[in-house]
């Protein structure tokens, strides 16, 4: 089964940097040694959805985004992404989102995007019964003056971690909303964001994306907007690390440290308007 996913990853990699070039089944195929039939076969039995579709979808995402990001002609747009027109284009924008490209580029609203798919997990990239170096180091601590900023997304009491979150939330679709508002997110905060929050005495878990604090936008269904207060805040960290095979660990090795810190017996005293 690991062989079939990498397989299926190499053909979602190739599509993603021949998007423009209108990929074929045969070329694929070729890439990764299969018959185009059983290519097309282990892509659906593996992400669920068929060839064709996803490559629709990805093609329609690239475009959309286009359309969102530059000041391309909407028809040079649809030509660069495989549609035989720009009224193509505009079939396929209204029948996903229900808004014609000028409409869109106008006033770009939070769509179902068709994001990449991964479908290794952080398992499927550690070489099995070998060794590697670890960049697991200590967690630190820094003060970071931050300005005033909002956050959209969704707070639920209910769960405290990322798992429990997909228990009650579609995460796919979540992630999707939020990068189609990438265009609006904070750079100083962060287009994804996710952490714990205290209400009542409890911790909840957030997951969502900073945007300015003069932001008055849409904001999507499900999601909430909360502002944060300009403020010296205290940055729990680790150095950068190898993500797919040590974030768990590190994770970890960060939340032990942030939830048992006690300020009383750090050796930086707080003072009015920031520390020493």
């Amino acid at each position: 089964m690991n062989e079939w996913k990498v397989s299926i990853q190499k053909i979602i990699d190739w599509i993603e940097i021949n998007i423009e070039n209108k990929p074929s089944l045969l070329e694929m195929s070729q890439k990764i040694g299969y018959s185009p039939y059983y290519c097309s076969y282990l892509f659906h039995q593996i992400t669920g959805i068929t060839l064709k579709s996803y490559i629709a979808g990805r093609r329609l995402c690239h475009a959309t985004l286009e359309l969102r990001d530059t000041n391309v002609r909407i028809l040079d747009i649809a030509l660069k992404y495989g549609y035989s027109s720009q009224e193509a284009l505009t079939r396929a924008l209204v029948n996903a989102y229900g808004l014609t490209p000028l409409t869109y580029r106008k006033s770009p609203k939070p769509v179902q995007l068709s994001i990449k798919q991964d479908v290794l997990s952080p398992e499927d990239y550690i070489p099995i019964g070998g060794n590697r170096m670890s960049n697991i180091k200590e967690p630190s601590i820094r003060f970071e003056y931050i300005p005033a900023h909002k956050y959209i997304g969704i707070w639920d009491i209910r769960v405290n971690n990322y798992c429990d979150f997909s228990k009650y939330h579609d995460c796919d679709e979540v992630c999707v909303i939020i990068e189609s508002m990438r265009n609006v997110a904070s750079e100083s905060v962060g287009p994804h964001m996710a952490g714990w929050f205290y209400e009542a005495g409890k911790r909840g878990y957030f997951y969502g994306f900073g945007v300015p604090i003069d932001y008055n936008g849409e904001i999507p269904d499900g999601f909430e907007i909360k502002e944060f207060p300009a403020s010296n805040y205290m940055v729990f960290f680790h150095p950068p690390f190898q993500y797919l095979e040590d974030n768990g660990e590190v994770m970890t090795s960060v939340e032990k440290l942030a939830w048992n810190y006690n300020p009383l017996q750090s050796d930086r005293w707080w003072i009015p308007g920031g520390y020493e």
